[in-house]
């Protein structure tokens, strides 16, 4: 059994963005997201289970207004779904043990680092920083994140 969870507690914690987010699987308005300017290093985590799912240095800069990533930093906590709403066919990522939206993975990504973008809601996730990683239970994630010059 995965020590990540639904949690119902984290779920009546969150503001109403990151409910209709997660929740009610919206999407946050393009440039406005908490974390799309991040550039410390960690990792992010789903908001709702803890689960961990990218690290900073799988993070880069795509212009499309969302925080973006080349790829989860554990496969197995990123679910994709097909997702035809809206009138177009796009890929939707959800957390595997949060159930909860975190965005879409386009094929528009960084070539030389797989071609994938992992376009994802801010409001979906909570920022780790490195130097608290070991101390909430992330150390075994720490050699996936490089320190930013």
């Amino acid at each position: 059994m995965s020590r990540y969870t639904k949690d119902p507690d984290a779920i009546a914690r969150l503001s109403p963005e990151e409910y209709r987010v997660t929740q009610q699987s919206g999407t946050e308005r393009p440039g406005t997201g908490k974390l799309l300017g991040n550039k410390a290093p960690g990792i992010y985590v789903d908001i709702v289970s803890g689960e961990p799912l990218f690290a900073s240095s799988d993070k880069f800069e795509s212009g499309c207004g969302w925080p973006s990533f080349t790829k989860p930093i554990e496969p197995a906590h990123v679910a994709e779904l097909r997702d035809e709403t809206l009138g177009m066919s796009r890929i939707e990522v959800r957390s595997t043990h949060g159930d909860s939206h975190l965005g879409h993975v386009f094929p528009d990504g960084p070539r030389d680092r797989g071609g994938l973008r992992y376009c994802i809601n801010s409001a979906s996730l909570r920022f780790v920083p490195k130097e608290d990683m070991e101390a909430e239970g992330y150390g075994d994630y720490l050699d996936q994140v490089e320190d930013v010059a």
